[in-house]
């Protein structure tokens, strides 16, 4: 006599019977039942992807691949730029992604870059070039300390202070055009220069100076901020017209801005401020 054939289970059945008894057991425990995907798990993914590429990056950095270490961190840059549209697309934007996104970021462009900058050639420095490769981890957590208390929510035209990911950007481009630059410092004879580069990139960063903002792709950006739309596209041209030399000519140029713009206006309060010796009008 032939046995009765079983029926197979359908596909995922007792994945929803275990999830129909995890919501009862909860709603028996008075526990809220369980809910769909966050949409701030969106941002938060290109997050941690921007995290996971530096750390990728240190570990370039230790096998001696600066270039491979460089490319990464581009990488989590283009992943920091994600996260910020993401929640700005799906109206997810918490303080739990402005906290996670700065963790993430003082280690992609604080850390790695630090490091990337001290096996670059720095490390011929002994401690004073370990305390110089240092600072732009040390500047960056400041500065996105800084950022976190001040953020009111909305995003800025302007930064104060130099943005952590455009340091590790000028780094990066410094690496890339690594035959340039040690052609440049054989010449000099030391790396005196780069010290002195870290040091300046370092310090803008915990300043006030205001630098532009990464333009948005919206109508309403375009139509209120034309010139930095145009600086932008000319920038992207110029980076794929001269790829690794084109990165650092248009960041030279990005820190030239935001420099000439904040001395041109510090000389004009001096020059619009009344002499002490003048006595007030009546």
């Amino acid at each position: 006599m032939p046995f009765p054939r079983r029926r197979r289970p359908r596909p995922g059945l007792k994945q929803r019977r275990f999830r129909q008894r995890l919501i009862a057991y909860r709603e028996a425990k008075g526990r809220p039942a369980l809910r769909g995907i966050p949409r701030a798990a969106v941002p938060s993914f290109f997050t941690l992807m921007n995290l996971f590429c530096g750390f990728l990056a240190i570990i370039q950095v230790h096998e001696g691949v600066l270039v491979n270490a460089a490319w990464l961190i581009l990488l989590a840059s283009f992943f920091d730029m994600l996260d910020g549209m993401m929640a700005r697309l799906t109206n997810s934007t918490s303080l739990f992604g402005v906290e996670l996104d700065s963790l993430c970021d003082v280690v992609s462009f604080g850390v790695a870059p630090s490091f990337m900058i001290w096996a670059f050639g720095l490390r011929d420095f002994g401690t004073a070039g370990v305390i110089v490769a240092s600072l732009p981890a040390l500047a960056g957590a400041i500065r996105l300390a800084r950022f976190n208390v001040n953020f009111e929510g909305t995003k800025s035209d302007y930064f104060s202070g130099l943005p952590i990911p455009m340091t590790a950007m000028v780094i990066v481009a410094l690496i890339l055009n690594d035959d340039l630059v040690r052609s440049w410092m054989d010449g000099k004879g030391d790396v005196n220069a780069v010290m002195a580069a870290v040091i300046v990139l370092s310090g803008l960063m915990v300043t006030n100076i205001p630098f532009d903002s990464v333009p948005q792709p919206s109508a309403h950006y375009i139509r209120t901020h034309p010139r930095n739309v145009i600086f932008a596209l000319v920038a992207v041209a110029v980076i794929f017209w001269l790829r690794e030399f084109g990165l650092l000519l248009v960041l030279g140029a990005y820190l030239l801005i935001g420099v000439t713009r904040a001395v041109v206006r510090l000389a004009r309060a001096i020059q619009e401020a009344p002499d002490p010796g003048t006595p007030p009008a009546q």
